[in-house]
């Protein structure tokens, strides 16, 4: 078998695969519908131990280290990015107390069941268990993706994974001062004197970075198209500065400046995170391929049974007793107690961190700490298997998920809005109809329809409209320049190909058509609002036929030539809004919904 060396893969070429391999992953993950981080770290394993493709200690050297702890520091950032203060609201005590008891008790748990099932020293058992205490942003923020949860137990996984991963870090550096001081090569008084001190400027830096960003942004001190970089040049400094006061403290660091800068209100922060989204899917991915195939035989092969072992207790009891314990007599149903307690996969942070500690620790003469490194990626492949595939199932079977078909947002409560979130009812979807004036939405009251009052694009909207349970967004108001800034804005949000709007009124003439990066598909068979309410007088109707194999598209067309097709339900219960220039894909399987005409209504009604 041929060697990395041997191989001759030059560090750029394996730059290249390693970028090639994680978006490669991640797309296949989604074509497939699977858990990517899954793919990724089979991906990993092949081009590493398996076929010795790619080996990262020895094409990047000592480099390696640097790579990914600052990939780990902008991954921790953009977390903090999304911990906003208002997605908390009914998840709040739960994180207090997932946080504040249960991480001491996740480290006490772990570092027990390291001594008495993986056979470990009380020495490297401790250090160990406090990195344990992290769940893994990286692995996360995917999963949440998939599992499309409910606001609140998505809201505890989520901040529970991005606060206690610094604070996992920090347990570890606390244990190894503790483990130095015992093995007589630190004084107590020094090593918890630079405990406090690392901690202490870790807190200083991220609130002084989070707060210098702010000013500056909000007062225009930076010029727009210089925002993103003078950010990342930021977080690269606040992160090595504590780093080097305190080795790991710069996790905790970021963390808080992107907390602070996540509670800013900056008028640019919407950018600012989607441009950091798209750097951490780049970021995860290529970690998680290069830990994966940084691992050597010798290590994978010294995972036996008391490994397997410690995988299983780890899963069945050092994690969920914690969280039980620490959302014990709370107000958090205990439906999502379960959820949480079964519910704890560890990504890159860990692996990273306690390889480091691993090796330290065996410079200090502690000989069981080798097996830190092979532990630590047992841990995270098993669990990171484990949550991909049953997440959303469990998730599903315990009723947390934010709707099982894929829900449908409606702007605008028109008759046409109206009856067509009445056919999307009859096709069993979760539909809602929002409109900033309140008197819009009596007709969609009266029928049943859930309503939201209010702009879609407000602070209100994003608090209390839990959008992960709606796939789909219509923009049809009576405001095209509305319609269009609306699906300009949540394009990102939703994905490009899920956000509609009605035709503007004036896209034929050259002076007024817009690019293609603005706004959104268009729906109902092109026609404008004012045409498409038009119709709705005039009688017709919303219809949702079944097709087969005696009944085919094709045969119900030529039955219906004046029909516009609207959408089309595949089997798989996959929903797909057809424009003008947009076929259904399946002739003989599923339903379609299209607009009909009907009997006349009477004086417009």
């Amino acid at each position: 078998m041929a060697t990395a060396e041997t191989a001759g893969l030059a560090p750029v070429l394996a730059f290249a695969l390693v970028g090639g391999l994680g978006v490669g992953s991640q797309w296949l993950a989604w074509r497939l519908r699977m858990p990517s981080i899954v793919l990724m770290l089979l991906a990993g394993l092949i081009v590493g131990p398996i076929l010795g493709i790619l080996n990262p200690a020895t094409q990047f050297g000592d480099m390696l280290g640097p790579i990914i702890s600052i990939a780990v520091a902008i991954i921790l950032f953009e977390g903090g990015l999304t911990l906003n203060f208002h997605t908390l609201r009914d998840a709040a005590t739960g994180v207090k107390r997932l946080v504040a008891l249960g991480a001491p008790l996740g480290w006490l748990a772990s570092a027990l069941t390291l001594h008495y099932v993986a056979g470990l020293s009380w020495a490297s058992s401790a250090v160990f268990g406090g990195i344990m205490i992290v769940t893994g942003p990286t692995v996360i923020a995917p999963l949440l993706r998939q599992a499309k949860l409910q606001k609140r137990p998505a809201a505890l996984l989520q901040w529970e994974a991005i606060v206690n991963d610094p604070v996992g870090a920090l347990a570890a550096v606390l244990a190894f001062q503790v483990v130095m001081v015992l093995q007589a090569s630190s004084s107590a008084g020094a090593a918890a004197q630079a405990l406090a001190v690392g901690i202490g400027v870790a807190t200083l830096l991220g609130l002084a970075g989070g707060w210098g960003i702010a000013r500056s942004f909000r007062l225009a001190y930076v010029p727009e198209y210089m925002k993103v970089p003078v950010l990342f040049v930021v977080l690269l400094g606040v992160f090595a500065l504590s780093d080097y006061v305190l080795h790991e403290s710069g996790l905790l660091a970021v963390t808080i400046m992107g907390i602070w800068i996540a509670n800013a209100r900056l008028p640019s922060y919407v950018e600012m995170r989607r441009f950091k989204e798209h750097a951490t899917v780049l970021l995860v991915s290529g970690v998680f391929i290069l830990l994966a195939a940084n691992m050597s035989w010798a290590a994978l092969a010294s995972l036996d049974l008391t490994a397997l072992l410690f995988v299983v207790a780890v899963i069945l009891i050092a994690r969920p007793l914690p969280v039980f314990a620490a959302l014990a007599f709370s107000d958090v149903p205990w439906r999502e107690r379960l959820l949480v307690a079964f519910t704890g996969p560890r990504g890159v942070v860990l692996v990273a961190v306690a390889g480091l500690f691993g090796e330290r620790l065996v410079q200090l003469g502690i000989a069981d700490a080798d097996r830190i490194a092979p532990l630590a990626f047992a841990l995270v492949a098993a669990t990171v298997v484990l949550h991909g595939f049953t997440l959303t199932p469990m998730a599903r079977l315990l009723g947390l998920t934010a709707s099982a078909a894929p829900g449908v947002i409606i702007l605008g409560g028109s008759r046409w809005s109206v009856a067509l979130a009445e056919a999307l009812q009859k096709m069993e979807l979760k539909v809602i109809i929002a409109d900033p004036n309140h008197a819009h939405l009596r007709s969609a009251r009266d029928a049943g329809i859930d309503t939201f009052f209010g702009d879609i694009l407000s602070k209100a909207a994003e608090e209390r409209l839990d959008l992960v349970a709606y796939e789909k967004l219509i923009s049809a108001t009576d405001n095209d320049a509305y319609n269009t800034l609306v699906a300009t804005d949540l394009a990102p949000e939703f994905g490009r190909e899920n956000v509609f709007q009605l035709q503007r009124v004036r896209e034929s003439s050259s002076r007024h058509a817009l690019p293609a990066t603005l706004g959104g598909q268009v729906i109902g068979g092109g026609k404008t609002y004012f045409e498409s309410n038009a119709l709705i007088a005039q009688g017709w109707e919303f219809r949702v036929t079944s097709l087969s194999e005696e009944f085919t598209l094709e045969q119900w067309l030529e039955k219906h030539p004046e029909a516009i097709l609207i959408a089309e339900l595949e089997s798989n219960g996959n929903l797909r809004f057809l424009g003008p220039e947009k076929e259904p894909k399946n002739s003989t399987d599923g339903e379609i919904l299209s607009l009909l005409p009907g009997k006349p209504k009477r004086n417009g009604t």
